[in-house]
């Protein structure tokens, strides 16, 4: 998949959004596409920007403070989707737009106290382990409760909603269950909302699963591969 053809990709892309949201008769003006671009040079990403894509989601806290810096464009917006580092946070603040994967109250207290030197609200998702793999990050389903309550203290973050990384596999069908259960957490703790909690995001699907995702309620997909191409790790 040659980066000449991003356009073409994100247009497909948003085609099958369209007919994921269709079949589950829900409005494709719901459903935020994520462009995942780790790895992938600052010329992909602004390649995708002329197409019309503004949402880019990192893995790695470094890569996206250098891109952050190097690529400003009007519109663009920054997700935080990989692995937290309380210790690189502050390097992130003062641009990152949306945080999917708090999972611990520490991660929360740091996001606060480096958006308050920014003088800025961020907005953040808490991260849940759906797959029960030891593996995947995120927090267990019965610590959730304490970690929104923790986060009603909360000046300078907005807790948004939920992210989930479900089971890899050749079957989305097979992950179907998970994406449902990360719909109906959400909704089992609704009684929370209130001030900076307002829970209605659920950030779940990748490339070869986010139909399904739609599906089962997802408002943001995460898709990396089926824009950019294969990724070469080296």
């Amino acid at each position: 998949m040659a980066e000449s053809s991003i356009r073409e990709n994100l247009a497909e892309i948003k085609e099958r959004i369209r007919a994921a949201c269709n079949k589950s008769g829900r409005s494709p003006e719901d459903v935020t596409l994520i462009a995942v671009s780790k790895t992938k040079p600052n010329d992909a990403i602004i390649e995708a920007c002329i197409a019309g894509q503004l949402h880019f989601g990192e893995n790695r806290m470094q890569e996206l403070q250098d891109k952050m810096e190097s690529i400003e464009l009007p519109g663009i917006k920054w997700h935080m989707i990989g692995t937290m580092q309380s210790n690189k946070i502050k390097y992130i603040a003062d641009r990152v737009d949306w945080i999917h994967s708090v999972s611990k109250k520490k991660y929360l207290d740091e996001i606060e106290k480096r958006a308050v030197s920014a003088d800025r609200t961020i907005n953040a998702l808490i991260q849940v382990n759906i797959s029960g793999e030891d593996q995947k990050s995120g927090c267990e389903i019965d610590a959730l409760e304490g970690i929104l309550t923790h986060a009603k203290d909360l000046s300078h973050v907005k807790i948004c909603g939920l992210m989930g990384m479900a089971t890899f596999t050749d079957n989305p069908e097979d992950v179907r269950e998970e994406f449902a259960l990360l719909r109906t957490t959400m909704e089992s703790h609704q009684y929370l909302n209130g001030g900076n909690i307002q829970l209605e995001e659920l950030s779940m699907g990748m490339s070869g699963d986010f139909e399904v995702a739609i599906e089962e309620g997802s408002t943001m997909v995460r898709v990396g591969s089926a824009i950019f191409g294969s990724r070469n790790y080296g």
